[in-house]
């Protein structure tokens, strides 16, 4: 049974993550004999209650302990795993009739390896423990020790909120609970939007885009505040909004970060790692900042950085590690954070003015593109693009670990890979003449894909 996607199990309520999947998962995560306690957290969803309950009864079963926190935004069980496991009852940005479940070990998402581990054991179907060997079940309440630990952290960097007015969409999600009071902390004067939870999600979507975000938008332009912030439902998602009331480019924010942790390093080499996805003007201001770039595949930046970090020596910091709206900061912890984004990017606008911190990146054109491709049919396609895209820019450096990258002399950049859920190829181009490499790189992925059919 394959039940892990890129970013823990995610579905339907009614077929897909049923409370019999979480029982059947936590029995199967409490199983592992190095396991001692579990952190269990849940969102908002109007589910989550019967999941986390459900999920609670498996890793009990087991003989895990279990320290229910209650709705908390994703990060916070991050951060509480650290020395012990996690679970997050979460479908994070999916629409309310979807659920999810997401486990940590040490602060760290289950690599794939741990996944697969649980998903063994799910198939085998164990037995609950005897009786006298179930784990026991208390309550906690870590969500003032975490807001104050990402208060103390974002101290660490740029100037002092204060006067500084920012507008924080929550999306009825969990950042409701956190982003508000960290600013608030911090000196900020917050405004904030969608701030009761609730799992209906009424006051938007809760994938927070350019188009769900456009109360934030209006809010900011109308001279409501200096910068906006919004989030998706558990708050591992960071959108910025400039004071114009338009989206500031999610890799031009990662940019930013990059650059800002490379500046900070100790180390003669920090890395950040990002996605195959993510834009050339992270490695310009990540190069001209003395650091390196490595890529992992999407949805596995834990992996990237623990391979980063084997690779590297004494001297390897990595400084920082991003894909599109989602950042680890690797030097507070493993897991992907907003609430910690939203805090450390306030104080570098509050230091520098958005402006400048925009001035140096190179924001070139982007466009994304799907060329329709039966599953069965990816592989041999991938194959026939890793010929033919290198024929026809011949002048490209290419790199095939994560589908097919080309690279130009001036910057521009080609990404096609495979989707992992739908049945096409993705096309990403970022370049002055977006417009005709997309047009190009298309066809000749749709000519592979009619090729191999």
């Amino acid at each position: 049974m394959e039940l892990f996607g890129t970013a823990g199990i995610r579905g339907d309520v009614r077929t897909a993550v049923t409370p019999e999947l979480a029982l059947a998962v936590g029995r199967a995560a409490g199983a592992d004999g190095d396991v001692e306690e579990f952190v269990l957290g849940r969102d908002g969803r109007t589910t989550g209650t019967g999941l986390a309950d459900a999920m609670a009864a498996g890793l009990s079963s087991a003989g895990a302990d279990v320290v229910r926190v209650g709705q908390v935004p994703t990060p916070t069980v991050g951060f509480a795993s650290r020395g012990r496991r996690g679970v997050v009852i979460t479908a994070s940005h999916n629409p309310p009739t979807d659920n999810g479940i997401k486990l940590f070990a040490d602060g760290q998402e289950y690599d794939d390896e741990a996944e697969a581990a649980v998903e063994a054991r799910v198939d085998d179907d164990p037995d609950p423990l005897a009786w006298d060997e179930w784990g026991s079940t208390t309550e906690a309440d870590l969500l003032p020790e975490y807001r104050a630990a990402v208060v103390e952290y974002a101290r660490k960097y740029g100037a002092p909120l204060d006067g500084l007015e920012i507008a924080v969409d929550c999306g009825n999600g969990m950042a409701s609970l956190a982003t508000p009071q960290v600013l608030r902390e911090l000196g900020a004067d917050v405004r904030a939007l969608n701030a009761n939870v609730d799992g209906h999600f009424p006051g938007r979507e809760s994938k927070p885009t350019a188009e769900t975000l456009q109360d934030l938008r209006a809010f900011v332009a109308d001279g409501g505040a200096d910068l906006g912030i919004g989030h998706d439902g558990d708050a591992d998602r960071i959108v910025i909004v400039d004071a114009d009331g338009e989206v500031v480019h999610e890799d031009t924010v990662v940019a930013v970060l990059a650059e800002q942790y490379v500046r900070t390093a100790d180390a003669d080499d920090p890395v950040v790692v990002t996605t195959p996805n993510a834009s050339g003007r992270i490695d310009e201001r990540v190069e001209a900042a003395g650091g390196r770039v490595e890529r992992v595949r999407l949805g596995a930046l834990h992996v990237g950085v623990a391979a980063a970090r084997r690779a590297g020596t004494d001297e390897t910091d990595i400084a920082f590690a991003a894909e599109p709206w989602k950042h680890v900061h690797t030097r507070f912890g493993g897991w992907i954070d907003g609430v910690a984004s939203a805090a450390v990017f306030a104080r570098l606008v509050a230091d520098a003015g958005l402006d400048a911190l925009r001035e140096p990146v190179t924001e070139r054109p982007y466009r994304k593109g799907d060329v329709r491709c039966p599953d069965a049919e990816k592989v041999a396609a991938m194959d026939l693009l890793a010929e033919r895209l290198p024929e026809t820019f011949p002048d490209a450096d290419v790199t095939t670990e994560h589908g097919v990258r080309l690279s130009f002399a001036d910057g521009s950049w080609v990404l096609v890979r495979p989707s992992g859920t739908e049945p096409y190829l993705r096309v990403y181009v970022e370049s002055d003449d977006v417009d005709e490499l997309l047009e190009t790189v298309t066809e000749v992925a749709s000519a592979a894909v009619e090729s191999v059919e």
